[in-house]
């Protein structure tokens, strides 16, 4: 027997039952899931100001199995806080990027959608249209294979987190952090102006424009996550600013692969950040899976020796780049092209009368190259060496402590890596400042133990190491599985 609920504002205006159409149908396959999500979000800003007058509909109750089956791209239901909610209409126009719902589709989202987004209150206006119904009375909260102490358990670690303030910014922190990067700009430009462009002075501003670069790496990232200022539109404005005006690489393209490494972390295929191959081979899977099929692109007997002739040099100057240029070219998105582009001509302004046109693209990649170690260690210590896996679909914290590790602290290793020192942290809490990972991390690691979770913390020269080391493990899986008979 189908019990029924009462709700405002319809997806498509109309009162929703059994025997009629909703988001995710296969009216969406006509064409008609995008005004669906237009006039969701038209419904959502007329019901949080007051002004719309709306019938009421009939909403349906659903088990766990009936949401389960809607996890395709053409029809995608999630299930936050028992409320279940049909997004496909709404995937093209998500901020985050159509996959990220996509990765989520059939399942609990409710830990994921509160990490990721900073400003929840704000998106629940965005919800309320695409509200379908609710979990059955009998079904549980969560899937069937989640233990539901432990998903309450970090449930009530997020209230108490959420009460000791520890998701406000200081503003003051990041003004900091931003003055730094422009002091070493500045500086790298004064001595190049006083001294002159020999080789001593071109290696001394090399080194302050790659430390300035990885700073800002540091800096976008935050900017990508949180709300540093109270109004989103000034997040994202200084994220373009320093993600394309400083560094010269897509914003978007970034939000568009992070957000999907945050949501499914080492969840292989659809955390990006661990898809290396054809080059590289990682974890245990997908190296036994290669070999199976005999391919062998190149000799993965050798890749963790790749590492450090291949990933160390060249993941920021080719890899990154090319990826971010691909990206805005696809999309055409001159916005991002815009910023990208005014990082060339500032160069140019000031380093040309120097080094003339080649000499100063022969500057930027440099640094570039100069940078990428640097992003290569700090972007994977903390997961490539940490468990892979197909979707298993876990509870919210076994995820994120199985694929990620902290690496101890100190003064330098948190400037250096831009308190990666705190990665799980990081990742169970992707909205909150990073001063404020040291206040939550002794909460996160009783619960840990509590659950019998391996809450890891290694040194930063361990972590350095253990990426080649992880990389030949997974060698000689390949190899195994490449030479069986």
């Amino acid at each position: 027997m189908t019990m029924k609920l009462e709700e405002k504002c319809g997806d498509t205006g109309i009162p929703v039952g059994r025997s009629q159409p909703h988001l995710g149908d296969k009216h969406q396959a006509n064409g008609k899931a995008a005004s669906a999500s237009g006039d969701a979000e038209v419904c959502a800003k007329q019901e949080a100001t007051g002004k719309r007058d709306v019938p009421r509909r009939s909403l349906n109750t659903y088990s766990w199995q009936e949401v389960q089956r809607h996890n395709q791209e053409a029809d995608q239901w999630l299930v936050i806080d028992r409320k279940v909610y049909s997004v496909t209409g709404w995937a093209d126009r998500h901020p985050g990027g159509r996959r990220v719902l996509q990765h989520c589709a059939g399942e609990d989202a409710t830990d994921v959608f509160r990490a990721v987004h900073p400003d929840v209150d704000l998106v629940q206006l965005y919800l309320k249209p695409l509200l379908i119904g609710e979990l059955a009375a009998g079904e549980p909260s969560q899937e069937r294979n989640k233990n539901p102490q432990l998903v309450k358990d970090f449930q009530e670690l997020r209230k108490t987190v959420e009460a000791m303030k520890l998701f406000d910014a200081n503003l003051g922190f990041f003004f900091l952090h931003m003055a730094q990067i422009l002091a070493l700009e500045v500086l790298a430009w004064l001595i190049l102006y006083q001294f002159g462009s020999g080789w001593c002075i071109t290696i001394l501003i090399s080194f302050l424009l790659t430390t300035s670069q990885a700073q800002c790496a540091i800096l976008q990232h935050d900017l990508g996550h949180l709300s540093v200022f109270k109004k989103s539109k000034w997040n994202h404005l200084l994220q373009k600013v320093v993600m394309g005006h400083l560094k010269a690489l897509s914003q978007n393209w970034w939000n568009y692969t992070h957000f999907q490494h945050h949501v499914k972390t080492n969840i292989y295929p659809k955390d990006p950040d661990i898809n290396l191959d054809p080059l590289f081979l990682l974890g245990d899977l997908q190296p036994v899976q290669y070999g199976k099929k005999k391919i062998k692109y190149i000799n993965y007997e050798n890749q963790h020796l790749y590492f450090y002739i291949v990933l160390l040099p060249f993941l920021m100057p080719a890899f990154m780049n090319l990826k971010s240029i691909r990206l805005m070219y696809i999309k055409r998105d001159w916005q991002d092209i815009a910023w990208v582009s005014s990082f060339y001509i500032r160069h140019f302004i000031m380093f040309r009368p120097f080094y003339g046109v080649f000499g100063t693209l022969l500057l930027i990649y440099l640094v570039k190259f100069l940078e990428s170690p640097w992003i290569a260690y700090i972007a994977h210590m903390n997961h490539i060496p940490m468990t892979m896996s197909t979707e298993e679909n876990r509870d919210w914290l076994s995820t994120q402590v199985l694929a990620t590790c902290n690496v101890e602290q100190s003064f330098f290793n948190d400037w250096f890596s831009g308190h990666a020192t705190f990665h799980i942290e990081h990742h169970l809490f992707p909205t909150m400042p990073r001063h404020n990972y040291h206040k939550v991390a002794p909460l996160v690691r009783s619960l840990c133990a509590k659950h019998g979770l391996q809450y890891m913390n290694k040194p930063m020269l361990k972590a350095f190491g253990d990426i080649p080391r992880a990389l030949k493990k997974s060698a000689a899986l390949w190899k195994e599985a490449y030479y069986e008979t």
